[in-house]
């Protein structure tokens, strides 16, 4: 099993809400980790399962604290809370400012986070969640320690330059440089487009064309649906059958093709599905 980073290079792209679908139907246990520095959004978007809010000192401000002692990869599940739909998370900072608790940890909750897989009670991927990353967040530290790093994109020209270029450097950070090899580095470095569902197919070619021209090493996992009704389902604000939205399906379809590209080098323990809210 593994640590999954997603992030964004700039602009609202909708990290967590592709974060949040990906989650949702991972095939296996998954811990989704708002470790965004600049704070989380769950707390206020989506409802606990007794049905009351989120407890906000529940979550990473709460593991900041106990981190500062070491961090045993089975004490995230002390910080961890379950969404209505059954979905399993790290609540994330409240606001920006709370990042200092965390400052000279983040290599510590890296660790910790791909680490889970290797509990011998309950192990489970992590899907953090890292917002918008640029050369200074403190989220990059996590990256050395995940098996992917997925970049979301919109498909405007400029978000496509944006995610080629901050690809091109994370290769560089993470590998040393750009190169061919680094396609089969660690971590490996994918890019999730938000696209129209109509357009996807030859627009994952053209972007994938670019990527390789530039050398960054990344390459297209797959495309998520730029579904709003979908994602206000999914965020619980509005009623319908989340299961058949465009977003979940096309969540279904890239994490079916993720575990297939790369799922055979990841740990597969035997244990119990859980509950994700798109199931």
């Amino acid at each position: 099993m593994a640590l999954i980073a997603i992030a964004a290079d700039k602009g609202s792209p909708g990290v967590t809400t592709a974060a949040v679908a990906l989650a949702a139907v991972w095939p296996r246990r998954v811990l989704l980790a708002e470790a965004d520095p600049a704070g989380g959004d769950l707390v206020y978007r989506s409802a606990a399962a007794h049905g009351g809010p989120l407890n906000p000192n529940t979550g990473m401000l709460s593991i900041a604290a106990t981190a500062r002692r070491g961090l045993v990869p089975d004490q995230l599940w002390d910080h961890v809370q379950p969404l209505s739909g059954g979905l399993e998370v790290v609540v994330g900072l409240g606001i920006a400012e709370q990042a200092a608790g965390l400052a000279g940890l983040w290599p510590t909750l890296g660790h910790a986070f791909a680490s889970l897989a290797d509990s011998p009670n309950a192990p489970a991927d992590v899907i953090a969640d890292c917002g918008r990353i640029s050369g200074d967040t403190p989220a990059v530290e996590l990256f050395p320690h995940a098996a992917l790093v997925l970049l979301v994109s919109r498909t405007e020209p400029e978000a496509l330059a944006r995610v080629r270029d901050r690809a091109a450097a994370l290769a560089q950070k993470l590998h040393g440089g750009p190169r061919g090899a680094a396609s089969l580095a660690t971590p490996l470095i994918g890019v999730v487009l938000v696209a129209d569902p109509s357009s996807s197919g030859k627009l994952v070619n053209q972007v994938n064309d670019m990527l390789v021209h530039a050398q960054t090493g990344a390459r297209v996992v797959g495309t998520i649906a730029d579904d709003a009704a979908g994602a206000d389902q999914l965020a619980g604000r509005k009623r319908g059958r989340l299961d058949k939205s465009l977003l979940i399906r096309s969540a279904r379809k890239v994490t079916a093709d993720i575990h297939q590209q790369y799922g055979a080098a990841w740990t597969v323990p035997t244990q119990a599905p859980h509950a994700g809210a798109g199931r």
